[in-house]
């Protein structure tokens, strides 16, 4: 079970191509933190920058958050705080990576987790690109974030529960940002959040396809949320979901975070099942087949 969680946005470094910024993080990254120990829960989610122009609709006196663009998203949970402070001991070979692919990374803390309200979906595990249309939402509260998170946990997040276009809905609730340095230490990574960066709090929402989504936001029902939307939401910024990678599940390495995203998803388009018998699992883990797999002398090939 997973009591500690957080949010973190990825920015990638504007000379770092985006197919190679992306490979890197899948296969070089990912694999590099779903093995560091104590970790409970790590997901990878890209986004994707030109899917199109109408992610959501702005209600009058909504804006959109200014010069904000990123890349993906980060979920990293753990079991219990004993787990975290072990995570963190083994961390700075992982943030000594970071400089090779992030311009800038901020990790949103949530302290009583993240909030499903719906999910038809079999996606805990998914590995690979989305064919569904998933939005990242991070909205910046009217007045204060407790009243932000309060309206999404009582009245957005549980209303789109109700509706049929809606595949799937969670709730993010972070607390403020702090500027105060005490960052993980990646060489020339920021960390820092301006204003309406520093107040954040996040909605996941699915979709079937960009024509459900347009369909669902010219409904006289949504149309009706609006007004309330307005009055405790000041600024929104939607990221369009392009895939979903998941490393770590439950406390146990997914295949994407032993082998790599993409060569899991080849094991998993091949149907090559061997691939994830354990005796494969051990020998790739720790270098060696369990004893009493190993050939014994006699039998060993000359």
């Amino acid at each position: 079970m997973i009591t500690l969680n957080s949010y973190t946005t990825v920015k990638r470094r504007e000379r770092v191509p985006h197919d190679l910024f992306a490979q890197y993080w899948r296969d070089v990254h990912g694999p590099l933190c779903a093995r560091l120990p104590g970790l409970g829960h790590y997901v990878q989610y890209h986004f994707d920058r030109e899917q199109d122009a109408h992610l959501w609709p702005l209600a009058e006196g909504i804006r959109e958050i200014p010069d904000y663009e990123l890349d993906g998203m980060v979920e990293i949970g753990f079991a219990d705080e004993a787990h975290q402070r072990t995570f963190q001991a083994a961390s700075p070979v992982l943030f000594s990576d970071e400089q090779n692919m992030f311009a800038e990374t901020l990790a949103y803390d949530l302290p009583h987790g993240s909030h499903a309200f719906k999910n038809t979906l079999a996606d805990e595990q998914h590995n690979g690109p989305d064919q569904l249309d998933r939005l990242q939402l991070h909205l910046h509260p009217r007045d204060s974030l407790e009243d932000l998170n309060t309206y999404l946990l009582s009245q957005l997040g549980p209303w789109l529960a109700t509706q049929a276009a809606v595949l799937k809905v969670r709730v993010h609730p972070c607390v403020p940002f702090v500027n105060d340095g005490q960052h993980p230490p990646s060489p020339d990574v920021a960390h820092r959040a301006d204003a309406i960066r520093a107040a954040l709090s996040m909605v996941e929402i699915v979709f079937a396809s960009p024509l459900e989504r347009r369909r669902f936001f010219a409904s006289e029902a949504f149309r009706s949320t609006l007004p309330e939307q307005a009055r405790h939401v000041a600024c929104i910024k939607a990221f369009a979901v392009s895939g979903v990678y998941t490393y770590v599940h439950a406390g146990q390495l997914t295949t994407a975070g032993l082998r790599g995203s993409r060569a899991a998803e080849l094991i998993e388009r091949l149907g090559a099942v061997n691939q994830t018998q354990d005796e494969v699992v051990h020998l790739l883990r720790h270098g060696a087949l369990p004893e009493n797999d190993a050939p014994s002398s006699a039998s060993t090939p000359r």
